[in-house]
């Protein structure tokens, strides 16, 4: 039997661009919404999370992720989840079908490139 020529790379190489994320250590109620947001108040939120992003150096590694893996939660990559669902051609409904399913994931885990770094 022939051994690999090279090992694998930890998982943490699909996820090293997080690491030059210019949201990396930002406050993330910026990027997600409270329960019950709506109108301007959500307007003007995503707009402050989206002017993070203009100036990215991981914007396009960003906005790819979250359309690759149709995140439904948050502004990633300067898209909100509704124009992310529009690209996708996801409903509404059932964006909002996944946010209560996956609320109590959402409570016990931080998204990627989000985390307190050690």
């Amino acid at each position: 039997m022939r051994l690999p020529q090279q090992l694998p790379g930890p998982n943490a190489d699909h996820w090293d661009w997080q690491m030059r994320a210019q949201c990396r250590g930002a406050d993330l109620s910026v990027f997600f919404a409270p329960e019950g947001e709506r109108g301007r108040a959500r307007l003007a939120r995503e707009r402050r999370a989206k002017a993070l992003c203009v100036d990215c150096p991981v914007l396009a590694q960003c906005r790819g992720h979250a359309l690759a893996i149709a995140e439904p939660f948050g502004v990633w990559g300067g898209l909100s989840e509704g124009e992310r669902a529009r690209m996708l051609g996801i409903a509404r409904s059932s964006v909002r079908d996944r946010h209560s399913t996956n609320r109590c994931i959402d409570a016990k885990t931080t998204p990627p490139g989000h985390g307190v770094s050690t």
